[in-house]
């Protein structure tokens, strides 16, 4: 699988990541174990969790497979702190907390270090350079190599990288920034991917088929045994299920009779290759998802292909996004 370098850093890693998000709940270790294997076989290094995915168990999980199953030089493993599950205060980006968070990753994952730690909301309680001093303090101490931040809009991933490479003191450049992004949702080419752009930063992009919508799965019923048919992660699909989505899918279907591919290899090949972005994360239910997921790497999109998904699924931007004689 190609490399590529993330962001304006000497961090390579692989241009498809596996995402762990189901681990420990949907996803059991013998399933884990074949999705992990089956990555790494594909040359895939990239693998991207987090704190709060399984209460915890997700890490447990992959620090299990973790050598026994696949040497930990051949990964890239990425992890998140600050989400918390409080009603009343979604984020906590306090140094105390992250730092320890973190600690606690470290330990379920039975590695001494993470390549790539991200921030995994913006805390707006937390003064933003207390939280940016626990990715340098992280850093400096060795536990990660690579700083990055998750969800944070575009002022706040401007100020974030810009505080970081103009404060005074050896500060840690954000090397990456991870946001849902999809033919389905493009909300992040407002401000956020051009915020990027600018700062060197790479984007991960989650959910990359638009919550499995862009697979086609949809397209006419819901499969009892997929995501959108189970209790809890029925609401997660609900929002990609309308008439705007639908029109999308159709055009991601006619695209991929025409090249004599799948859905989701168009729907995969899309962002790879969108400007900005490095590596996006994508998640399997088991080995034979993830196979078909992995088959995109030989397939380029033909421009007249791209130009057509593009106008599709084009976001409304205007004022200020637009040169307002245009308006």
């Amino acid at each position: 699988m190609e490399q590529r370098h993330l962001g304006r850093t000497g961090l390579r890693v692989s241009r498809i990541g596996l995402g762990t998000l189901t681990w420990g709940r949907d996803t059991d270790e013998h399933d884990a174990a074949d999705l992990l294997k089956t990555f790494w076989e594909a040359g895939g290094s990239l693998v991207d969790t987090a704190d709060v995915y399984g209460d915890g168990d997700a890490e447990y999980l992959l620090g299990r497979l973790i050598e026994g199953l696949v040497p930990r030089r051949d990964l890239v493993i990425s992890t998140k702190a600050g989400s918390v599950p409080d009603p009343d205060r979604r984020s906590d980006g306090s140094r105390g907390h992250l730092l320890a968070a973190l600690d606690d990753s470290l330990t379920r994952l039975g590695t001494d270090y993470v390549d790539l730690w991200h921030i995994h909301a913006f805390d707006p309680v937390t003064p933003l350079e207390e939280t940016l001093q626990a990715l340098d303090l992280a850093v400096s101490s060795g536990r990660a190599r690579y700083a990055a931040v998750s969800n944070f809009s575009g002022w706040q991933l401007a100020k974030a990288a810009t505080w970081q490479l103009a404060a005074p003191g050896t500060r840690t450049r954000l090397a990456g920034t991870q946001l849902e992004y999809s033919l389905l949702q493009r909300g992040i080419e407002r401000e956020v991917l051009p915020a990027a752009q600018d700062l060197g930063i790479g984007l991960l992009p989650s959910s990359p088929l638009g919550r499995g919508v862009l697979t086609g799965k949809y397209r006419h019923s819901t499969p009892a045994d997929s995501r959108g048919g189970s209790q809890h992660m029925a609401p997660f699909v609900a929002p990609y299920l309308d008439d705007t989505a639908s029109r999308i899918v159709d055009a991601v279907a006619t695209a991929a009779d025409g090249l004599a591919v799948t859905p989701l290899q168009v729907a995969l090949a899309w962002v790879r290759d969108r400007p900005g972005v490095t590596a996006p994360i994508v998640g399997a239910r088991n080995a034979q998802q993830l196979t078909a997921a992995l088959s995109v790497e030989a397939l380029s999109l033909p421009d007249e292909i791209c130009r057509a998904l593009d106008d599709v699924s084009a976001p409304l931007h205007r004022y200020p996004d637009h040169d307002w004689s245009t308006l």
